[in-house]
């Protein structure tokens, strides 16, 4: 779901294989160019239709033995067995592996958040969803928190799968019923389309160290791992929002 070679392609935004590049360095990868339901997006508010008929969005996680591998342009948490699925449109995606961007790459009125989390699930018939959250700095996460040790182990070791033990998804919190969804790809080559995306409302909250982390883990070139905004084209976005009696 994304590369092994590092240096395939990067995030420094004038280099020859910067965002706006990726679709020339590889023939399969020229969608990252050319396609028009590109992702991230910005969710701005008076584009974005509430509506109340997506329905609440059913996680069914379950802890799962799981690895961590610094890729060289994220850290990824990958889960090895069934790790549980989420619920979109009848339709059962199961949860594969998570993995870190700073700054957050959606963004919201313009605004940028300090990191965002993906949730990459596969449905049988090899459709994918990602789910997104995004942090701006304050309280740490505790989900974070509680695989510091697993990051730090792997910040002088690129592209080495470690093996962590029994990791629950659950723990990674949601915090609100509120979420956007429209159909996008991934944000990294080969930018595949038509992916189905589900951004929590709730920015939720991180430390400065713990994004730190993240990011001093990955060495490459760039501070950021973060895609620049994509144009929404004729792409409508829906806001979930719970009717009232069913509010949080």
């Amino acid at each position: 779901m994304g590369l092994d070679d590092e240096s395939e392609f990067s995030y420094v935004e004038d280099s020859e294989n910067g965002p706006s590049n990726w679709g020339k360095i590889k023939p399969e990868w020229k969608i990252c160019n050319s396609g028009t339901m590109q992702s991230p997006i910005d969710l701005l508010n008076e584009r974005v239709e509430v509506v109340s008929h997506l329905g609440r969005l059913h996680r069914d996680y379950k802890p799962s033995n799981a690895t961590v591998i610094n890729r060289g342009h994220d850290m990824m948490l990958r889960w090895e067995g069934g790790a549980g699925s989420i619920h979109i449109n009848g339709t059962k995606y199961q949860l594969k592996q998570a993995h870190w961007h700073s700054p957050s790459e959606h963004t919201l009125n313009g605004k940028r958040f300090d990191m965002e989390v993906h949730l990459v699930h596969e449905s049988k018939d090899n459709k994918t969803a990602v789910l997104g959250i995004m942090y701006k700095i304050g309280r740490p996460d505790s989900f974070l928190s509680m695989i510091k040790q697993d990051l730090e182990d792997l910040v002088d070791t690129p592209n080495v799968e470690r093996a962590v033990g029994i990791i629950d998804p659950k723990l990674i919190k949601f915090g609100s019923r509120k979420y956007y969804r429209y159909i996008g790809s991934l944000t990294v080559p080969p930018c595949t389309q038509n992916i189905i995306w589900t951004i929590l409302r709730k920015v939720r909250t991180v430390t400065r160290e713990q994004v730190k982390l993240i990011r001093e883990a990955v060495h490459d070139a760039s501070e950021t791992n973060a895609r620049p905004i994509q144009p929404l084209n004729q792409r409508s976005v829906e806001l979930y929002r719970p009717r009232d009696q069913e509010d949080n």
